[in-house]
């Protein structure tokens, strides 16, 4: 199993002293991913009309960042988890996603999904009630530019005659995983993903059921279940060190091939880490993966 880590810039601030501390202190613990998530804005807690959308939390542009971290470092991986690609120009995005992996050595994963904030799509000139639908072309425009020098493409939003990016991916293509949990999600990585991040689901019956309805969806499509990777997160946040080593032997026998320490999430089931400084989040790192080193 692959052992990734979410940077915690929100407890432990986002200069770049830090950033390069942190990324280079996971990586020689034996950490295999660095992950950030994305958003562009956030709205006024004072405000109500900002809902959901209140704080103003610190989430560094993934590519930015990424690009940093990428000179700091020399194999980890690098993840997007997730990047709200319907808010965003999608021959831009192909373009930097091409940019990051060849500059990082082809060491990018990138993870995508579809956002819940309207107030940022408002903000980035955006479509919020279409977007769903606009980011399955978005996928499909930024595969054919990865893979091609020169693409046509006439579609609903995008239309592209004999344009090509320069430089493209090494491989010609560049890991695409989906998060989200809805049925529609599930379709989606079925035709062009390469893995699910899945979050909704605790260890147990309910998670593997995804998993199968996953794998079932991916045979439909012609393709091997086996070549869409299936990643989860957990948290010290909770339990023990028993705890953890149960928990990632159960999902590494339900076919998991990835997971995430996140410390700061607290959405679903998950419980956030009490602390917040850096040597809360260190000492974090290096308790669970000595508990759970010998299971990966």
């Amino acid at each position: 199993m692959h052992l990734g880590i979410a940077l915690p810039f929100g407890d432990i601030g986002g200069d770049g002293g830090i950033v390069r501390e942190f990324a280079e202190l996971a990586e020689a613990e034996g950490y295999q991913g660095l992950t950030l998530a994305d958003h562009v804005l956030g709205g006024n807690p004072k405000n109500p009309a900002s809902g959901r959308a209140g704080g103003l939390g610190l989430f560094h542009d993934p590519f930015v960042a990424f690009g940093f971290i990428a000179a700091c470092t020399k194999k980890v991986e690098l993840s997007t988890q997730v990047l709200i690609l319907a808010q965003r120009q999608t021959v831009l995005v192909a373009k930097q996603a091409a940019s990051l992996d060849v500059l990082s050595g082809g060491r990018f994963r990138f993870g995508i999904g579809v956002g819940w904030n309207e107030m940022e799509f408002t903000g980035l000139n955006e479509n919020f009630h279409n977007r769903g639908k606009r980011s399955e072309e978005q996928v499909q425009v930024m595969k054919a530019l990865w893979a091609d020098p020169y693409v046509t493409f006439e579609g609903k939003w995008h239309h592209l005659q004999d344009a090509g990016i320069n430089p493209r991916p090494p491989g010609r293509k560049i890991p695409l995983w989906f998060g989200g949990h809805m049925d529609v999600t599930l379709q989606r990585i079925a035709k062009w993903g390469d893995g699910w991040m899945m979050l909704s689901e605790p260890p147990g019956p309910k998670a593997v059921a995804e998993f199968d309805k996953l794998r079932r969806l991916v045979e439909a499509e012609g393709r091997d279940p086996a070549s869409v990777g299936l990643e989860v997160w957990t948290s010290t946040g909770t339990g023990s060190e028993k705890d953890w080593r149960e928990e990632i032997s159960f999902w590494k026998k339900a076919g998991v091939t990835h997971v995430t320490l996140h410390n700061t999430f607290g959405g679903y089931h998950h419980k956030r880490m009490a602390g917040r400084s850096m040597t809360d989040h260190v000492g974090a790192m290096r308790r669970y993966r000595n508990a759970v080193a010998d299971l990966l």
